[in-house]
């Protein structure tokens, strides 16, 4: 899919970029360029102003459809408003999972009662949301969940009990979407609920994970009798919502995504000039391959998003994951690379790290969380590609 812009298109992107000149100052300005992926411990209470503050302009939810509050914005303008952001320096977005995947998921499945429970909240940049997926035993096999689900007939809820891990945000969110077992008794695919469980409640408990670069964005959260405040769908509807959900995360938000890997590329190419490994031929070779990949990941995005369907995984999608994964950990090794000996040194105290030995710490982990690439090749090779299934023995 080859975008073109209009002269419309164009006037939008100087809106765009006239806000974010006009408004990405003061206050906000040390939040440039910060908040992205193994940064996003920074910053943590002045994003979420700042979230407000995108919000009070309209730019919050901008591709949503007008009657569920959204701008209505054209694929092509969704494409301007992260180039510009990201050429703006705009922080990595604290309400990210709400816009981007519990939005609209509530918005293709939910009612017109739940739409109007919790659409607002996303729109405002006033209620963040983080979700509840992977556990112990079911990380890249979503349908291997444990997490129960009990109707409770005589107060009409269900009550969550099991744990999730690897949870994003799970310390600042006010809602939960969580993939739960709902009839007992059942295996795999079958059997599963789509709940939305409001996080301040004495029934969870969230734990911080401490990782290699000595911050934790992810969390185990524990559900002990914790009250569902709704259900989408309805029981058993569980996994083909959550496969609709995955379409989402690999929609548009991906570009947003790309426009920070592309700001990591440029702060590696600025290193590598002034350090003098520029002039490195086999250093040259990686940083143009790095740019070559980003451009591919950027055209299969835009032929991911050109699909008609939406409520599951085209096989564009299919490939998303294991490809910016893979993508991302190389440019973690590129960036030591180009640091050459002081990317063995910390300036200070342990876990003072430079923000591109926090990038090499960080992407250890992209292969692994959302689905092992060993996992993603198996979704390829059966969905993608019809071969037989991987053998249980």
């Amino acid at each position: 899919m080859k975008l073109t812009f209009s002269v419309e298109d164009e006037l939008f992107r100087s809106e765009v970029a006239n806000w974010l000149s006009e408004h990405l100052v003061g206050e906000f300005e040390p939040l440039r360029f910060r908040g992205g992926p193994g940064d996003e411990h920074m910053f943590t209470e002045e994003r979420k102003v700042w979230e407000q503050e995108l919000a009070k302009g309209g730019w919050t939810c901008i591709g949503w459809a007008q009657q569920d509050g959204g701008r209505g914005a054209t694929i092509e303008q969704q494409v301007i408003f992260h180039e510009e952001y990201a050429r703006a320096g705009g922080p990595g977005r604290v309400g990210h999972i709400g816009e981007g995947l519990a939005g609209p998921t509530i918005a293709m499945f939910g009612s017109e009662e739940q739409k109007k429970r919790y659409l607002p909240g996303i729109i405002a940049g006033k209620e963040l949301w983080c979700q509840g997926y992977s556990e112990p035993d079911a990380g890249s096999d979503l349908a291997a969940v444990k997490t129960k689900a009990i109707y409770n007939e005589s107060t009409g809820q269900w009550l969550i009990n099991g744990q999730k891990v690897w949870t994003s945000l799970a310390m600042d969110a006010n809602w939960c979407f969580v993939l739960a077992r709902c009839e007992p008794g059942s295996i795999g695919h079958g059997g599963l609920g789509f709940f939305l469980v409001n996080m301040a409640q004495a029934e969870i408990q969230v734990r911080p994970i401490k990782q290699l670069t000595g911050t934790s964005e992810f969390n185990e959260v524990f559900f002990d009798n914790a009250i569902a405040a709704d259900i989408i769908g309805e029981p058993g509807d569980g996994w083909r919502i959550a496969m609709a959900l995955l379409g989402f995360e690999r929609g548009v938000s991906t570009l947003g995504q790309q426009m920070l890997f592309q700001n990591e590329l440029n702060e590696v190419i600025e290193l590598a000039k002034t350090n003098g490994m520029a002039n490195n031929s086999d250093i040259r070779q990686r940083i143009a391959r790095a740019h070559r990949e980003l451009s591919i990941m950027r055209y299969n995005s835009l032929r991911m998003l050109s699909a008609k369907d939406n409520s599951r995984l085209q096989r564009e999608a299919l490939v998303y994951k294991l490809y910016w994964a893979s993508w991302h950990r190389d440019l973690g090794k590129l960036a030591m690379d180009v640091m050459g000996p002081e990317s063995e040194i910390l300036a200070g105290q342990t876990y003072d790290l430079t923000r591109l030995q926090s990038l090499f710490l960080f992407t250890r982990s992209d292969t692994i969380y959302g689905g092992t690439n060993e996992i993603q090749r198996n979704i390829i090779a059966e969905r993608g590609l019809g071969m037989p299934k991987e053998s249980k023995c």
